[in-house]
This record gives structure tokens, C-alpha cells and sequence, in this order.
């Protein structure tokens, strides 16, 4: 029996149409034997809408919320309901149920906040969905790079100098910030938003002024802002890992082209057809470097994700500086774009095949999480007495 798969992608994120190229495709790359697709999309406005017409890229170009072709939605929280429950037209939630369209797992395609930062995977736990990504805290850290460098420190792995503040602190005493940035980090900089990916609201700062500039940007994006040194003489090199617990298999190593500094959003997505995502991007495979390189970024690789407890596909991001042969620890997305499946079939597997292991994944971790005991009887509320105001810890 086909198993009823949910494609979640969308939401009410910076990254919104990223995540829709992102959830078409994967969709189409299905094995249409083993799996019935259903299309989940979540507008801007944070509505979920499903129906076949969301399959094609076109019908967003000028999406209709009141087109027949499709009809709202939402993931019921109650555990074991296992569906999507359909909005009756009008307007009350939770009518007849034989209209309820059953779930047996979620493939989460969202890139950002709300979305790939622990929200919906909480969701997910919630209603005990199984579902084919990193969880809850994995995702949360991966999210906010203030966090996940934190995290990396602790680690013992690899960072370029960093230092962090609030928008709040910024306001307070600007020039106590950049003296510290001056001091700590030194020219050139680069200033990221926390919890934002794909580029959005990164600068490149040479001096004060521009360093000024670029944390003003930054703040529009999140009220905490982050500030590393800037890799002149650098090679950007991406990992794909896939699996779950000791069971992680590496992809093969990517160097994307770029002619600028660092690449921007607009570089990552909108060169080329936009319908293909992350893989109209110009790169190298595999990345032009020593193989006592490749195989050290494999391992670690290898190590962050057991670190934060992925699962499923996630890509982390290098850098190496040319002039020190030194690696770096950038980042990981625990949603990439495209789910990097370009990164795979270099090494002979197909995107169809990754979806597999994904949905396989994810069953695993649902049936280690069934195992685990939340009942526990304490005899607390039978000792309590009527009208007691307070809880003795």
C-alpha cells in the first residue's frame, strides 16, 4: 500500500518562494509508486492550502487563495489523528471527517523561520507525525547562528572570530560595539542576521561607515546580529550528510563560483531558471582541493551532525582560507535548499533514492520515540488539598 506522504513547503519566511522551488521539486522527483504526494502549501499570509494544482511552479506566479483547484487546511495537533483537516466553506474547523485527508509522514521543505528553526517540527511532535527532518532542537540551533556557533565552540570545532549583540545594545551605545568589533574582530567584517539564511540581510562592512550600514540592515532582519571576520583570500566548500543517529552517509564536496566576496541571496537563486534552486548555481564538483582535506571535512562533518542530532538531509557550509590552507565551520542548514540532491548524484544517488532514505528516516526516529515513557504516576494531585494555593517543590 502507498504510503500518504505530506510536502510541507511555503510559510511566512524571507525564504518563501526558495521553499516552494524547493518543495516542487521534490515532489516531482517522488517515486509515484511507493508514495501518494500531497501537496501542503502554507501562503504568506500563513494559511495551508493543498490540492494537485499546487504540483505546478506556474500557478504561484499569480496565486489564487480562492481557486476550486485547491481548499484550506491544517495538521490537527491532537496525537494519532494523522490527517490534514479540511476548512468546510464556512469557515468552521473540524466537519465531517470522511473529508479529512489521512497522513502517514511530513517532508518538511521550508527554509527559515517557521519552518526550519523547530516551530513546525514541534508541531509535528505534537500531533506524533513522523517527520523527515533534524528535530526540535537540532533545528532551533542550526537556525540561529549566535547559538549554533556557541554550540560549535563547545564543540571544540573550528570558528572563524565572532562577537554578538542585540539591536537593543546597538541603540543603546553603537560606538561600544564597533570599538569592541574594531578591537576583536578588525576589517574587513561581515554582519549577519541570527536567525535568517540564505544570505538575506548579510553585508560586507571595509570600514566604520559601511560597518554602520551593515548592522542597520542587519537589525531591520532580527533584534540579534552577529559579527564575524572577514576571509579575504577564501574557498567556500558544502557538505551534504544524510541518515540518522551512527547511520551517516557523506555526500560528495561542492566549491560554488563566486565573483564576489561572499554570494548573495540573489546569487544563490534568482541567476539562471529559478526553477531549479540550488542547482542552477555555478559550482564546482567535486571542490578543487587536497584529499587529506576533503576526507577531514567529511569527518567533521560527520561529527557536527551527531552533535546536533540531525536527521534526514542537511548541507554544512565551510570556509578555507587559501593563504593559511586553514577550514572553517560556517554554518549548517538542516533544510538546504534543494535538499542538495546535486551534491548526491554525483556519487551515484539519485534524488528519488534520497527521498527514500528520508521517508525511512523518519519512520525510524517516530518508532524510537514511541518507546520512550511519558506516563508517570506521582500521587501529587491526591495529596493536594482543596483551596491549597501552592506547590511545595
Amino acid at each position: 500500500m502507498k504510503k500518504s506522504i505530506a510536502v510541507l513547503y511555503g510559510g511566512r519566511t524571507t525564504e518563501h518562494d526558495v521553499s516552494i522551488i524547493t518543495g516542487v521539486q521534490l515532489m516531482d522527483n517522488a517515486n509515484k509508486n511507493k508514495y501518494n504526494i500531497v501537496p501542503v502549501y502554507v501562503a504568506r499570509d500563513g494559511q495551508w492550502y493543498t490540492g494537485e494544482k499546487l504540483r505546478d511552479i506556474e500557478f504561484y506566479k499569480n496565486f489564487d487563495s480562492n481557486s476550486k483547484d485547491i481548499m484550506k487546511v491544517f495538521i490537527s495537533p491532537i496525537p494519532g489523528s494523522s490527517c490534514l483537516v479540511v476548512e468546510k466553506k464556512a469557515g468552521l474547523f473540524g466537519g465531517n471527517k470522511k473529508d479529512d485527508i489521512h497522513i502517514d509522514a511530513v517532508i518538511p521543505a521550508m527554509h527559515g523561520m517557521n519552518g526550519e528553526d523547530g516551530s513546525m517540527q514541534g508541531l509535528f511532535q505534537l500531533a506524533e507525525i513522523p517527520y523527515a527532518c533534524t528535530g526540535i532542537t537540532g533545528s532551533a540551533v542550526g537556525m540561529d547562528k549566535i547559538v549554533m556557533k556557541s554550540v560549535f565552540k563547545g564543540c571544540g570545532f573550528p570558528l572563524i572570530p565572532y562577537i554578538h549583540f542585540t539591536r537593543t545594545e546597538w541603540e543603546a551605545n553603537n560606538e561600544a560595539i564597533i570599538e569592541k568589533a574594531e578591537k576583536e574582530i578588525g576589517y574587513p567584517m561581515i554582519v549577519k542576521p541570527s536567525n535568517l539564511g540564505s544570505s538575506i540581510g548579510i553585508s560586507k562592512a571595509d570600514n566604520k561607515e559601511t560597518l554602520i550600514s551593515a548592522i542597520t540592515v542587519a537589525s531591520k532582519y532580527d533584534r540579534r546580529i552577529i559579527i564575524e571576520h572577514a576571509v579575504e583570500n577564501l574557498m567556500e566548500v558544502n557538505c551534504s550528510c544524510l541518515g540518522f543517529e551512527n547511520d551517516i552517509k557523506v555526500s560528495e564536496l561542492e566549491e560554488p563560483v563566486t565573483w564576489e566576496s561572499f554570494l548573495t541571496f540573489d546569487e544563490k537563486y534568482m541567476r539562471g531558471s529559478k526553477s531549479n534552486g540550488m542547482a542552477s548555481l555555478d559550482r564546482r564538483i567535486p571542490a578543487q582541493i587536497p584529499q587529506e582535506m576533503a576526507d577531514n571535512i567529511k569527518d567533521l562533518s560527520k561529527q557536527i551532525f551527531k552533535a546536533l542530532d540531525c536527521k534526514g538531509i542537511v548541507r554544512i557550509d565551510y570556509i578555507i582560507d587559501k593563504k593559511t590552507a586553514t577550514l572553517y565551520v560556517n554554518e549548517i542548514n538542516t533544510l538546504p535548499g534543494s535538499f542538495a540532491f546535486y551534491l548526491w548524484e554525483p556519487i551515484g544517488i539519485k534524488y528519488e533514492t534520497l527521498i527514500d532514505e528520508m521517508i525511512e528516516q523518519a519512520f525510524k526516529q517516530y518508532k524510537q520515540m514511541e518507546e520512550n515513557n511519558y506516563a508517570y504516576d506521582s500521587n501529587i494531585l491526591n495529596k493536594m488539598k482543596k483551596g491549597s494555593a501552592k506547590l511545595a517543590k
